[in-house]
């Protein structure tokens, strides 16, 4: 049920939304990259940097399984 609502999401405006909030903030590092290098070093321990893990990863993952499900359909 809920895949239904992920094929009918557009590709390319989800892409690019996608990839602002994997970036955001711009400067001085993205968070994403931030947060990843904290859980691989064991740091990642406040319940707002988990938060902020989930919250700049969640497109990311909406979009993979956007791609996998649309190149599935087309074969």
């Amino acid at each position: 049920m809920v895949l239904k609502y992920i094929d009918n999401i557009p590709l390319i405006p989800l892409a690019v939304v996608a990839v602002l909030m994997a970036l955001a903030p711009f400067s001085p590092e993205p968070h994403l990259l931030e947060k990843s290098r904290m859980l691989i070093n064991g740091e990642l321990s406040k319940p707002i940097d988990i938060f902020d893990l989930f919250w700049h990863s969640f497109l990311i993952v909406i979009l993979v399984i956007r791609l996998v499900r649309y190149t599935r359909a087309g074969s």
